[in-house]
């Protein structure tokens, strides 16, 4: 027997609020069941579950980066269910990562010696605090009340402005886990890869329709030998790079002058070494993609 998978994914049960409920009533149920078998009294049991719940919401804003790019690349009826439920997926993000936020809430008001003494550095509080507001604008305008108030092109810009910041906010967590820390767990790898790929999607997706625009209106036009090897060499070195040991030489060098010190107390992500080689496997991509008529 044939299954169309195209009427399957169609199927209401699994589709707009009815996904939205299919997936955070489980697991709501999973963290309030975990919450219970920590001791929520002290600091050990409530940074448990701020980990625990960060593992739950982490993998939903990764994918909804990623599934306007899968449908560009693999265009087929699952990405196009992916692209028809990313507001939901992304509703699942905005559960779980209430769940964080509550558990950094008891944090800070309970244990608020070992918050202010241990946890507590005024750029990682600034990340945190305008990923939460971007995520609460989102949430809101993703219903017809808030929406009402912007226009299409507002819209947009705070939807993709905000999905960038929580997924660079997410990445840079897992990067410093790996590169920094370098006492990562096997999920710290998952997670770091699954945004690493994310975005390098969106890149591809990216230099696919620029390199379908530039056919559509030069149609004889095409990439000259040089910058396709320097893009490939481009591209090559960022995917060396993304896995490769290099932060403390490099963080020092670009830390060195007073006033990039000086920034790393307060600028978001400064001097932004997480995304080095994603920047610079997109400066691969651009050379790839680049044509001459």
């Amino acid at each position: 027997m044939n299954i169309d998978l195209k009427v399957v994914l169609k199927n209401k049960a699994i589709n707009e609020w009815r996904l939205f409920w299919l997936i955070s009533i489980p697991m709501s149920i999973i963290i309030a069941i975990t919450m219970m078998g920590h001791d929520m009294s002290t600091v050990h049991g409530v940074r448990e579950m701020i980990s625990f719940s960060v593992h739950w919401a982490v993998p939903f804003i990764f994918l909804v980066v990623a599934i306007s790019s899968l449908q560009i690349l693999f265009p087929g009826p699952f990405p196009m269910w992916l692209l028809r439920n990313r507001k939901y997926i992304g509703m699942c993000f905005a559960v779980a990562m209430a769940w964080q936020g509550s558990f950094i809430f008891i944090m800070s008001n309970f244990f608020r010696e070992y918050y202010f003494t241990d946890v507590f550095l005024l750029r990682n509080e600034l990340e945190g605090s305008i990923g939460y507001i971007f995520l609460t604008a989102m949430v809101v305008t993703s219903f017809r009340f808030g929406r009402k108030h912007l226009n299409q092109k507002q819209w947009k810009l705070l939807h993709k402005s905000s999905v960038y910041f929580l997924w660079a906010y997410a990445f840079s967590v897992y990067w410093w886990a790996l590169f920094y820390y370098r006492t990562p767990e096997a999920i710290d790898y998952i997670l770091y890869w699954f945004g690493f790929l994310a975005f390098a999607l969106r890149i591809v997706a990216w230099g696919k329709q620029r390199q379908q625009t530039a056919k559509r209106n030069a149609p004889e036009s095409s990439t000259p030998l040089a910058f396709k090897v320097l893009g490939s060499a481009f591209i090559a070195f960022g995917l060396f790079v993304s896995a490769t040991q290099w932060q403390e030489s490099v963080t020092a060098f670009l830390t060195a002058p007073k006033w990039s010190e000086n920034l790393v107390l307060w600028l978001p992500y400064w001097p932004f070494e997480p995304f080095f080689s994603l920047f610079i496997i997109g400066l691969g991509a651009m050379l790839v993609t680049k044509v001459k008529t």
